[in-house]
């Protein structure tokens, strides 16, 4: 007699990385449009970022159209795709030895301490930083550079060929014949740093989880709510970085020395004060916490059905 359900251990790395791509995918796809007005606003000055939220949005709306909200997109879809996969199988993964050990020792609970959970996170977010750096440098570069082509085409003379807007490929090729592949790791050391964000929002998702689950059943609705504010502390406290990070991203390398991140840090803070290590935390705090909340509540949805599918796969394949 057949099951109802597949049976596959629950911490198949496979089905989570999956179940996380996929609700990435989904998540960034509904929030882009605010990624755009933060990445704009961290690497533009002090004086082009004093505006507010809509007339940010209505200036790229006349400026570059309705796409202009979407400049990169492709590369982004592609880059948080790979990130959540690379993330989420180390992430299962090392929580799988965890929890392995926990029984071996004969511990109570197999659940991940926080100490445990905070480790896990270091090792999937490194991993996911050293792998993924280049498509968000690429990212970043065309999510600005978009903007600078309709400055160019604004200010050209009447009867003069448009530019031609930089695609992913483009920008790729052209960064790698004019700064070198070292170019595609610029600001990996403010990223390493950034590790810290998905520590701190994961292992605060993982305890509220682990306690709302000592009380009632985990729901789609709720893994939204917890995913929200864990998000909310995480960017909160590591935002200058972020900034810091973009900065790095669309620097040009002509050969010089490059700014380290404390480098970066200092100028900024000389050039614009404190503040300006939080230009666009607007958006950029109202996008992560939108879009991990949504990942958080397509991510159980996607895993389930993942499972369910390869369950029927491998029947088919049996019978």
């Amino acid at each position: 007699m057949s099951q109802s359900k597949p049976v596959l251990p629950q911490n198949d790395n496979v089905a989570h990385a999956l179940a996380g791509a996929g609700g990435g995918i989904l998540s960034m796809a509904l929030t882009y449009p605010l990624i755009t007005l933060s990445t704009r606003a961290q690497v533009e000055s002090k004086r082009s970022v004093d505006t507010t939220f809509l007339a940010a949005v209505q200036k790229i709306v006349a400026r570059e159209g309705i796409s202009g909200l979407y400049s990169g997109l492709s590369s982004a879809l592609f880059g948080i795709s790979v990130t959540n996969f690379v993330y989420y199988y180390w992430y299962e993964w090392t929580r799988a030895f965890f929890e392995a050990a926990a029984v071996k020792a004969g511990r109570a609970s197999k659940k991940l301490t926080t100490v445990e959970s905070m480790i896990a996170g270091a090792i999937a977010g490194s991993a996911t930083v050293i792998l993924t750096n280049p498509i968000w440098v690429v990212n970043t570069r065309m999510t600005t550079r978009k903007a600078a082509a309709a400055e160019d085409e604004k200010d050209a003379l009447p009867g003069a060929p448009a530019a031609k807007k930089p695609s992913t490929i483009g920008t790729l090729l052209a960064l790698l014949k004019n700064e070198g592949p070292q170019a595609l790791f610029a600001g990996v050391v403010p990223a390493l740093v950034l590790v810290i964000n998905p520590i701190l929002q994961y292992t605060l998702f993982e305890q509220m989880k682990n306690a709302v689950e000592k009380r009632r059943k985990m729901t789609a609705t709720l893994a939204f709510f917890l995913g929200a504010a864990g998000k909310l502390f995480a960017t909160s406290v590591t935002y200058p970085y972020i900034t810091v990070k973009s900065q790095m991203h669309v620097a040009p390398g002509d050969g010089g020395k490059k700014e380290g991140m404390m480098e970066a840090i200092n100028r900024v803070v000389r050039e614009e004060g404190y503040a300006g290590l939080y230009k666009g935390i607007g958006p950029k705090v109202t996008q992560s916490v939108l879009t991990a909340a949504f990942l958080f509540a397509f991510k159980d949805v996607l895993y389930e059905q993942t499972v369910k599918l390869r369950g029927s796969v491998a029947r088919k394949a049996l019978a």
